[in-house]
């Protein structure tokens, strides 16, 4: 929600914007999300957000912009209910099709007055997703299109709309109807005395009573004998679920002719639909009770799907976590690699070892009177060997630096494999994922050579050599950042064989020259650079699957937030 600071301007701001545009604005924001990473609840997630939509574009934003538009009555139920039969004798013809073949209603018929024909078919207003057909077109029209019927009987103001059967045993039938009964401002939900107590037909209600819709129940096919027990048993159930407020009718067991039921069977519906048209009290109370009580159940309906969102962001944080923990795990077992002295094996240790016992470490150290230059003096050139050692140790922690990225690449996708949600992350992109980037090695390159250069620099500013040797020693800057780096790698602690007597060396000559303080100094400074060097091309390598995260639009924080705020300023601006 908005943090307390900001609620004052939050709440101006919502008052002093129209309803419409604060709906807008919640329709924006629930359009936003995505549900992206698998887990439990997501396609129930996924159908609340898809219903708010249609509510909001078919039914609460064009009712909100126009409250003078026709009411729509939306029929429904069953197939086989006698909808269609119903709909053709309200308006005295047989616009829609009736007969044995089930479904009967492939394509939504809907019937209003010729002075409403003008607003039912332009399609910015009322399911502006659905195409329009005047009618009459033949039953072969299907899809997402209305055929609209005109019909003299029905008073201004009213449209009925025959609904696909909600049972239908085709999928987008099943859709169209959930979008229609979104869409009406009158729900007349149509059963038999041989089917009321289906559960299709309760799901259908519930689904009413929970959206806040004016309802109406028409219970046909009511058979002469046990009539009575039938429709008080059906009475006493709407009562226990709630319903009892709806407007209740009986059609008994009749005769149907020409797709209609003798006129007299549909009065009562009739007069109840007229009357609520021509009233403008009546009119006025069912579209403030409809729309108040569909905009009441956004209160519930909206922070329940930012709470799926939540789970969305929560699973994002846990993917993310397991990511940059392989890379933690990475950064540690480079560091203990530079510790331990498993690194000075090799080509690294034959370098060092040539360095150290064929004189060049001895020459890099100068008595005074020598030749050699002093370290504020100008840089010569490095001999061979200390050029071969510089090059052995940056190979070798490269080398190291980038099987220890593989190894966390390989880990985050085991990592994400083990779950639904990062294994659907992963679909085309493990193999790419799953090992080291193609810049690392470049990036790894110039990270350990800044390192390199970053320890002279050290050697150079801050290995102030002790007062007892410095008037007798100079030393050159890069042969001795190398047995810093040789040092700091932990060059005789692990089990790699050294020639006697070189074991030692590199701790040895750094305290004799610059005493241990100032070398702890050097070398916890030396030891932070390369590990803030190395932390941050992981961090780089890290990105890569937070990358896949955002490209796959998964949401962040800031997305349940909004879904809140807008709810708020929906409160508000009502």
């Amino acid at each position: 929600m908005t943090p307390p600071a900001d609620q004052g301007a939050a709440k101006h701001r919502a008052a002093s914007l129209p309803l419409d545009e604060v709906l807008a604005e919640l329709r924006d924001q629930i359009a936003s999300v995505r549900f992206v990473l698998d887990a439990p609840g997501t396609e129930e997630a996924e159908t609340t957000q898809q219903d708010l939509l249609n509510q909001l574009d078919d039914y609460v934003l064009p009712r909100v912009r126009r409250t003078d538009s026709p009411l729509l009555v939306v029929l429904s139920g069953s197939t086989g209910a006698g909808k269609s039969t119903l709909v053709n004798t309200l308006v005295g013809a047989r616009v829609s099709a009736t007969g044995v073949l089930r479904p009967t209603t492939s394509s939504p018929i809907l019937v209003c007055h010729p002075d409403d024909a003008d607003w039912w078919l332009d399609e910015r207003y009322v399911l502006p997703g659905f195409g329009r057909v005047p009618g009459p077109a033949p039953d072969a029209v299907v899809g997402d299109q209305l055929v609209i019927m005109k019909s003299e009987v029905l008073p201004r103001g009213l449209a009925l709309l025959d609904s696909p059967d909600v049972d239908s045993v085709f999928e987008d039938h099943h859709e169209f109807a959930a979008q229609f009964l979104a869409a009406a401002d009158i729900w007349m939900c149509v059963t038999t005395a041989a089917r009321y107590a289906d559960a299709q037909v309760w799901r259908l209600l519930h689904r009413a009573r929970d959206h806040g819709a004016t309802l109406g129940i028409v219970l046909s096919r009511v058979p002469e004998e046990g009539g009575e027990e039938v429709v008080a048993h059906f009475a006493e159930m709407l009562k226990d679920n709630g319903l009892e407020a709806a407007a209740q009718f009986t059609i008994p067991e009749t005769k149907v002719s020409g797709g209609m039921l003798p006129k007299e069977m549909s009065d009562e519906v009739q007069e109840w639909l007229t009357g609520i048209t021509e009233d403008e009290d009546g009119r006025a109370d069912v579209i403030r009770s409809t729309l108040g009580s569909v905009l009441d159940t956004f209160r519930t309906r909206v922070p329940e799907l930012a709470k799926r969102v939540e789970e969305q962001v929560a699973l994002r944080t846990v993917l993310r976590d397991e990511a940059e923990a392989a890379y933690a795990e990475a950064l540690a077992e480079l560091d203990e690699a530079t510790r331990n002295g498993s690194l000075l094996r090799g080509e690294v240790l034959a370098r060092w070892q040539d360095f150290a016992g064929t004189g060049d470490l001895e020459r890099a150290l100068q008595s005074r009177g020598g030749q050699a230059g002093h370290r504020g003096g100008r840089r010569r050139r490095a001999p061979a060997r200390v050029r071969a050692l510089k090059v052995a140790l940056r190979s070798g922690l490269e080398s190291l630096v980038i099987a220890a990225a593989e190894r966390a690449a390989e880990d985050v996708v085991a990592r994400w494999r083990d779950r639904p949600a990062g294994a659907k992350l992963l679909e085309g992109r493990a193999d790419e994922l799953g090992r080291a980037s193609a810049e690392l090695a470049r990036r790894a390159t110039r990270a350990v050579s800044s390192w390199q250069e970053h320890i002279i620099d050290l050697i150079r500013t801050e290995g102030v050599t002790k007062r007892s040797v410095a008037k007798f020693v100079s030393y050159d800057d890069e042969a001795l950042s190398l047995v810093l780096m040789v040092g700091l790698l932990g060059f005789g602690t692990s089990d790699a064989p050294v020639e006697t007597g070189t074991s030692a060396v590199p701790q040895r000559l750094l305290k004799a020259l610059f005493g241990a303080e100032s070398l702890r100094s050097m070398s916890a400074k030396a030891r932070a650079d390369l590990r803030g060097r190395i932390g941050m091309l992981y961090d780089e390598e890290a990105i890569r699957f937070g990358q896949a995260l955002d490209g796959a639009g998964v949401p962040d924080e800031t997305t349940p937030v909004q879904l809140y705020q807008a709810t708020y300023n929906l409160e508000v601006a009502r």
